[in-house]
């Protein structure tokens, strides 16, 4: 029962972490306003670790790397590693013995959490954006969710046509998130998971 409550704390807290850290990745790639207090909330929460982690990795950037905020993506690929590392270690799995076997199955979950997470992420992104738009559309995330969502939609729109005067690539695009999601990625995860 400890176990149990204990993994549920650790999911939670290293998912929210590695979705702070794919936040932050993909504001600065979409080039979100960093003047927005959403943006301003995740860089605040986020610094503790990317500052140090951008010293550390600062020749990546002198290598023509600067549009990718290489230090972020690899913090969230870290977290979900050590996800799974502690989750394995508290279900009192062998690692010390299966720890040459096990390594590329943990490193190909931990791709894939990074993964999954960010197609959640702009999945809800565009969710929220339709209800806001219908609901409140000059609300202060509203400019943070179009410039997250827009490089995506406006992809799907040159193939994607309104109806009328419906657009219907924000439907499209979960639809599509949903079936990646539920026939590759998840399936794709169980099975390394049952292959530990």
């Amino acid at each position: 029962m400890l176990t149990n409550a204990l993994l549920f704390l650790l999911q939670t807290v290293l998912g929210l972490l590695t979705l702070l850290f794919l936040l932050r990745f993909y504001f600065q790639l979409t080039k979100v306003s960093f003047q927005n207090p959403a943006a301003v909330w995740v860089v605040t929460l986020s610094n503790f670790a990317v500052r140090p982690a951008r010293r550390i990795l600062g020749a990546v950037n002198n290598l023509g790397f600067t549009k990718l905020d290489a230090a972020t993506l690899l913090l969230a690929f870290l977290t979900q590693l050590l996800l799974y590392l502690l989750s394995l270690a508290l279900k009192d799995f062998p690692l010390v013995i299966a720890a040459n076997s096990i390594w590329p199955k943990l490193l190909g979950l931990a791709g894939l959490g990074v993964i999954n997470i960010s197609l959640s992420l702009f999945l809800y992104a565009v969710l929220l954006q339709a209800i806001l738009s219908w609901l409140n559309p000059h609300t202060a995330l509203a400019p943070v969710l179009s410039a997250l969502t827009a490089p995506t939609l406006n992809r799907l729109r040159k193939f994607v046509r309104p109806i009328g005067q419906l657009d219907i690539s924000p439907l499209v695009f979960i639809i599509s998130a949903q079936l990646l999601l539920t026939t590759l990625l998840m399936p794709l995860e169980s099975k390394l998971l049952a292959a530990l």
